[in-house]
């Protein structure tokens, strides 16, 4: 079976390509737009559909779209109410619903011969737990799971278990109480970009102290049924709004800090209602734009119930498009196998690598080994933009488009930040060999997308300042040699150098922007921010070497 996913109706629009129940490509619209998540998310925007990452994944597969058996919309507007019946004050949120509607005949348009008849609607937390319970690296065995996110149709979360492949639904909350919903409402109150900047706000909160829990307690609680409910919140009463070119004071960290606490024991109720609802099942998977707060992650897999706690790593709407996709080929008969990794979306070849190069007149060589000559400029405190195989599908970068530093400079910190153009107060993260993070950090094992935190071991802090946290924390990934050789190669060669088996590692791009995910797009960040080397493939462009110093 040949089921293309579909996500469009909020934000960042995605596609995914799952044949005969294997993912073989995804990709989110705004790598190709270069539109940062794609679109807002706004019912005017709902029509708009990510019409060239699904003509990617089509050709990358040779695939015709006349072939396809079905298109998977994660999104189904049979399942809608009137929003102010939900208790949303979105006047205009009928027009999303009409767009959904129309959402077949709209494919069929931007995918010429595509019969409208196959578009299958698929609701949108379904498609969000099929993401995680699906894809799971033990999804053969009972997976409950754990949807937790803004809205969809009519409520804003689910709590299931998957058995053979089948989802039960066990609880979903109904609008207009999310904890999605109360997050991007701080956002939006501390001046940040709601539905894009949540994770700014988590940063923040390592600063302050939640000063407010007591009173958030009241307003945000569990239910004995495995819901809760968010009460209406007078965020002014502790914090007044911030501007976004406002000053951050303490008051605004510690609002950011309170519901922080507050949403990590929430969390933790639910998922501890949800373990004894599915029977004590030893997994839970995790999706949705909650599952994107890894300080709650690493809280969950540190005092919750469950033995393991998996992330799908595109777990906010853009995964919609692969749970979408996977759901719809378990019910035309195929067994959806586990996600063997995110490098899902474009990549060149060395050949077509080496073109562009020349295309642009970059001076450049082919060294041995470009992990070693990436680690010779990291080891002299060099930035190195590494651009290797296909981009990673999801919001973090994981060694395909990465921005790597030493770690062991004080100062790496507050300078990647300024190449990146964003605020002081935002970390950086380390990466680090799988065999080497026992003795360095301490939390889940394998962290192979960085969605969890760690806590960096005290002897450790003072020897890699640049990715230990405010907290004496980091947001690790784990490099398996099997999986990311070029990666741990270059890791192994940094540490024969400096003695310190941690690199820094940040998204290839500049604050507002997408990740860079062409070879030009490369190119162009390397022009123009203060980075000393290029890594394209198996091709080094040193900053010297522009400079006429070959």
């Amino acid at each position: 079976m040949r089921v293309l996913g579909i996500n469009a109706i909020f934000h960042d629009p995605a596609a995914a390509l799952v044949v005969d129940g294997t993912v073989v490509a995804a990709a989110e619209e705004e790598r190709f737009s270069r539109r940062k998540h794609g679109k807002r998310p706004v019912p005017f925007s709902a029509w708009e559909l990510p019409e060239l990452s699904a003509a990617w994944c089509l050709a990358s597969a040779g695939i015709d779209v006349d072939n396809l058996d079905a298109v998977a919309y994660s999104f189904d507007p049979g399942l809608c109410r009137d929003a102010a019946d939900l208790g949303l004050g979105d006047p205009w949120d009928w027009l999303r619903v009409d767009y959904a509607k129309r959402a077949p005949q709209f494919l069929a348009a931007a995918l010429p011969g595509l019969d409208p008849e196959k578009v299958r609607f698929v609701p949108h937390h379904v498609a969000h737990a099929a993401s995680a319970g699906l894809a799971a690296p033990r999804a053969g065995d009972d997976t409950a799971v754990l949807v937790l996110d803004g809205r969809g149709e009519v409520a804003s979360h689910l709590a299931g278990v998957y058995r053979d492949g089948r989802l039960s639904a066990l609880y979903s909350q109904q609008l207009p109480h999310s904890l999605g919903l109360l997050y991007e409402d701080l956002t939006r109150h501390l001046g940040f970009l709601h539905s894009s900047d949540e994770y700014k706000v988590m940063a923040l909160a390592s600063y302050g102290r939640p000063r407010h829990l007591g009173l958030l307690r009241e307003l945000v609680r569990a239910t004995d049924d495995g819901g809760f409910r968010v009460e209406r919140i007078d965020w002014a009463s502790m914090a007044k709004a911030r501007t976004a070119d406002g000053e951050m004071t303490e008051e605004h960290a510690d609002l950011a800090a309170s519901v922080q606490a507050r949403l990590e024991e929430v969390v933790l109720d639910l998922s501890r209602w949800l373990y004894d609802a599915a029977g004590g099942a030893s997994t839970l998977a995790m999706a949705g734009g909650v599952a994107l707060n890894c300080v709650a992650n690493a809280r969950l897999a540190a005092e919750g119930p469950y033995r393991e706690v998996w992330v799908q790593p595109a777990a906010g709407d853009s995964g919609t498009a692969l749970g979408a996709a996977l759901h719809m080929a378990g019910t035309l008969g195929d067994r959806p196998t586990p996600l063997a990794g995110v490098d899902l979306g474009r990549g060149w070849s060395d050949e077509e690598l080496e073109a562009e190069l020349r295309r642009a007149a970059l001076p450049y060589t082919r060294p041995a080994s470009i992990a070693a000559e990436a680690a010779r400029v990291l080891a002299t405190n060099g930035i190195v933009a590494w651009y290797q195989g296909r981009s990673e599908y999801g919001p973090r970068a994981l060694g395909h488009r990465s921005l790597l530093a030493h770690p062991g400079d004080p100062a790496t910190t507050a300078r990647m930040n300024d190449v990146k153009g964003r605020e002081q107060f935002r970390p950086i993260a380390p990466m680090v060999r799988a065999e080497r993070f026992a003795e360095i950090f301490e939390g889940v094992f394998p962290s192979p997308y960085m969605l969890f935190v760690h806590r960096v071991k005290p002897e450790w802090r003072d020897r890699i300042p640049a990715v230990t946290h405010v907290d004496g924390t980091a947001r690790v990934q784990t490099v398996h040699a099997d999986t990311e050789p070029v990666v741990a190669e270059m890791l192994a060669e940094f540490e024969r150098l400096t003695g310190l088996p941690v690199v820094v590692n940040t998204s290839l791009n500049t604050a507002g922007r997408p990740m860079v995910d062409t070879p030009r797009e490369a190119m162009e960040l390397f022009g123009s921010a203060p980075v000393d080397l290029l890594a394209l493939g198996p091709f080094a462009v040193h900053r010297r070497s522009l400079a006429g110093d070959w």
